[in-house]
């Protein structure tokens, strides 16, 4: 059990959880986690962490096919700049370790923003807060549940054009 799977039983929201054994010399978490579990490259999302401005975190929920765009999370969050955070800023925030991050059950709620792009799924996957573990929900129920908006933050990767 982990504070993200937590937050979505308290949230009383349909979920499932899926868990495969995580190879410690994946090159990419959500890549592994999308061939793991047989699922389309681009309704797994990662969740990354950046800091607005050089003083705020927030989180930005891209697929794992793409990187995510620090000008667009920047400027949903009516920032003028925004750079990925050092690892010890996000876990001490969040209290997961990188890779297994979820933008579910954050020890400190970070202002959050999802891809737009997962709003053409029924359902969408994300980390469920360890490495080997995702956590399938509705797109609007993870908006509802980390007061997220919806933005174009999505940027394709070099490998994926």
């Amino acid at each position: 059990m982990t504070p993200g799977i937590n937050s979505a039983r308290t949230a009383r929201i349909d979920f499932r959880i899926h868990e495969y054994v995580h190879d410690p010399s994946a090159s990419s978490y959500g890549i592994e986690a999308a061939e793991k579990l047989g699922v389309p490259q681009d309704r797994v999302f990662k969740t990354l962490v950046v800091r607005l401005d050089d003083k705020e975190l927030a989180v930005g929920v891209v697929p794992v096919s793409a990187m995510l765009n620090m000008k667009a999370i920047a400027k949903a969050a009516g920032a003028r700049k925004a750079a990925m955070a050092d690892a010890a800023d996000v876990q001490r925030a969040t209290g997961y370790v990188l890779g297994g991050v979820s933008p579910l059950g954050q020890k400190k709620r970070l202002r959050t923003f999802i891809d737009d792009s997962a709003t053409q799924f029924d359902t969408m996957f994300v980390s469920a807060g360890r490495r080997g573990l995702e956590i399938e929900l509705k797109p609007a129920d993870l908006a509802r549940l980390t007061d997220a908006a919806f933005a174009g933050l999505a940027q394709q990767s070099a490998a994926n054009r």
